[in-house]
């Protein structure tokens, strides 16, 4: 495959990952990091590596000038952004290839026209996809937010244009949380995001998160490798995904497989991308489009067969997919859920500090990708994910059981992490009954007794 050296302009586990499959291809790979990832994994993985800068991610992994002078150095080729800090700015896929380097991911078009939530509906609705009833356009203030709260219909959210992972996102149930939610939604998406512009929408109380995995060639190929089912949230972050959906039929399957491939169709999608939907009885309503790699892509993986980070760099490479959208079947039932440095019974607060052991589970069926091990310290200055626990099994309460035994095996010292929490949520009546377990994650007694001394 004639791709060149790969700069993956990552860390932790998406790093390894993302340089293994470089491995699998026979691609050399350099890897970037900071200060605080002297000694990480994927430093020495990779075939060669550079130094950013300080921990903090402004100062290393945000610092586009940095990264772009590291693979200019290397004689870097293409460039592999994982997902997080530079993976969804358009800005650095366009001086990516302006600089000559192959961006392995979508174009600057579509990076764009999706990471605004304003854009990306206006782009369905046209299209003719379904889309969260609602408006299309900005919110200038206070006065302009009730008022569509009002022509929508209470409870309405207010959504950050350039928001995800739960930031700028509020809800007001009624008139008087319309100017408390409109702001902080605004605030939050200039905080995080360097961008206030608000839109609103109707509020799904208890929805299924349902989204689809899809590929796109430059040769007008486009499929999907089915569902992902990803209901159990707190505050709108992911903690544990499965595919396929536990309510998802044949019919249903096919109806969203072929929404997300005409959304993809629409946008002259190239690259892995995943179409992000509410699932509300038999209505598929269009959210968002995250034009990079997902953190659950490994459930997928496990039950189709594809290996899509693989995918990526040879539909980067110019090739074609090597397989249509009739030789994609889901096998058995696969689960993941993320190892992060948090404690549930303490509200998800994170847990910093050394990691002074570290042991995996096996054994058939199981999967780990990690990107720690003894002796690393867990700063404030990343993400909280660790590791992601994944298994397959022939059914869903067959891999359920094959998870809790997993994770009976997963030991980790020194930061506490969601071990207890998973274990505890998947013996439960709720998860045993597909249910979305919103009420289990925002019951701070039940969070409480997830504690390893309760």
């Amino acid at each position: 495959m004639d791709l060149g050296p790969v700069l993956v302009a990552n860390r932790g586990e998406i790093a390894t990952r993302v340089i293994r499959a470089c491995r699998d291809l026979g691609v050399p790979s350099v890897a970037v990091y900071s200060d605080a990832d002297a000694n990480a994994p994927h430093v020495g993985l990779a075939d060669e590596a550079v130094l950013l800068g300080g921990g903090p991610p402004a100062e290393s992994y945000l610092d586009a000038d940095r990264v772009l002078a590291a693979a200019v150095a290397t004689g870097a080729r293409a460039v592999h952004p994982g997902y997080g800090f530079l993976a969804e700015n358009a800005e650095f896929a366009r001086r990516c290839r302006e600089a000559g380097l192959t961006f392995v991911g979508p174009s600057v078009d579509a990076i764009h026209g999706m990471g605004s939530k304003v854009e990306s509906r206006r782009r369905m609705e046209a299209a003719g996809i379904p889309v969260v009833p609602g408006g299309f356009d900005p919110l200038p203030d206070q006065d302009a937010a009730r008022a569509a709260a009002d022509s929508i219909g209470y409870p309405v959210a207010f959504k950050a244009s350039g928001g995800g992972g739960g930031r700028g996102f509020r809800v007001a149930t009624s008139p008087a949380e319309v100017a408390s939610a409109f702001t902080g939604a605004r605030s939050e998406g200039e905080r995080f995001f360097a961008d206030g512009t608000v839109y609103a929408e109707r509020y799904i109380p208890d929805p299924r998160h349902v989204e689809v995995q899809i590929l796109g060639d430059s040769h007008g190929n486009v499929i999907h490798l089915g569902e992902r089912d990803c209901s159990v949230q707190r505050r709108h972050q992911k903690l544990i995904e499965e595919s396929p959906g536990p309510t998802v039929d044949a019919a249903m399957r096919k109806h969203i497989g072929d929404v997300a491939v005409a959304a993809a169709r629409a946008i002259g999608y190239e690259s892995a991308g995943t179409v992000e939907g509410l699932l509300v009885g038999a209505d598929f309503y269009f959210l968002e489009m995250n034009t990079r790699l997902q953190v659950e892509h490994p459930v997928t993986e496990m039950v189709t067969g594809v290996d899509i980070v693989r995918e990526q760099l040879r539909i980067a490479a110019g090739e074609a997919l090597s397989f249509n959208q009739d030789d994609i079947t889901l096998k058995g039932w696969a689960i993941e859920c993320r190892i992060n440095a948090e404690s549930a019974a303490k509200g998800f607060l994170p847990s910093p500090g050394e990691i002074t052991a570290w042991t995996e589970p096996a054994g058939p069926g199981v999967r780990v990708d990690s990107g720690v091990r003894v002796g690393d310290v867990v700063t404030a200055f990343y993400d909280p994910l660790l590791a992601k626990l994944i298994v397959w099994d022939v059914d869903r309460a067959a891999a359920t059981a094959r998870m809790l035994r997993a994770l009976r095996e997963f030991e980790v010292a020194g930061p506490s992490t969601l071990i207890p929490f998973h274990q505890r949520l998947l013996s439960s009546a709720e998860w045993r009954d597909a249910s979305t377990c919103r009420d289990l994650v925002t019951d701070r007694e039940w969070l409480r007794a997830t504690s390893p001394t309760a």
